[in-house]
């Protein structure tokens, strides 16, 4: 079924009740016309390569690249992107729709083009060894795998498939080096009084996190794990 310009990839009258509160103040009417932020989230969830997007926002495709790279760069200077992971997480799980029994844990390669993060702009540490562009490159996530040049981005969801939190990386950063980071983020205030929701009955995880000290770290917190484990390691512990 194809679903008619518009459509596709649009929030829902429901979704942008839900997140219009977690945005910025819309810009006033005042000087050159600016896209509204709920046009902008759809050109942005909408693949601008498609016929659907193509067809819905000709009129405007002119300035809407400048518009989303505007409004992108107010959100992070506000610190929009981790509030709305915040509030639609607390929205969630007041609604009962986080599952707290179980979350999933992965990473997974982002392939860049090698012309990223050639700019030096940024504060430089003088007394580095890396040349002005490998600190820019290593700031903004940008690294070289086995897999070519690319960021790695390590997500954690819980049962339901709805992401916690997220941690990017250079692209040939270990999944297990930012596991601890990953498990201490992405924390859920409870509706009333008491402390954050921050851990899980369960982690899941593939043969990348089975180390000694992930599994020591889980246990000690009360956490159970399932993590098959490596052929050539070694069988410590129960689990």
């Amino acid at each position: 079924m194809i679903l008619p310009p518009g459509r596709r990839g649009d929030l829902t009258n429901q979704q942008w009740e839900r997140l219009k509160p977690l945005l910025p103040a819309q810009k006033p009417k005042v000087g050159r016309p600016s896209n509204d932020h709920r046009t902008i989230l759809n050109g942005i969830r909408v693949d601008s390569a498609n016929r659907c997007a193509v067809a819905r926002f000709a009129g405007t495709l002119w300035h809407l690249g400048n518009g989303v790279r505007s409004i992108l760069s107010l959100f992070a200077k506000v610190g929009c992107g981790q509030g709305c992971y915040r509030g639609s997480n607390q929205l969630a799980d007041a609604d009962g729709n986080l599952d707290w029994e179980v979350h999933y844990v992965d990473g997974s390669e982002i392939p860049c083009s090698p012309t990223c993060g050639r700019g030096t702009h940024g504060e430089l540490d003088a007394s580095s060894k890396l040349s002005a562009i490998e600190q820019v490159q290593q700031r903004e996530a940008l690294g070289r795998s086995v897999g070519g040049f690319s960021t790695k981005i390590h997500l954690r969801c819980e049962g339901n498939g709805l992401p916690l939190t997220f941690l990017l990386t250079v692209g040939e950063r270990h999944e297990a080096v930012v596991f601890e980071s990953l498990m201490q983020q992405g924390s859920v205030k409870r509706s009333g009084s008491g402390r954050p929701r921050l851990r899980p009955r369960r982690v899941v995880g593939d043969k990348g996190y089975s180390r000694g000290k992930i599994r020591c770290y889980l246990r000690r917190r009360g956490i159970r794990l399932t993590i098959p484990r490596k052929s050539n390691e070694q069988r410590r512990g129960k689990a």
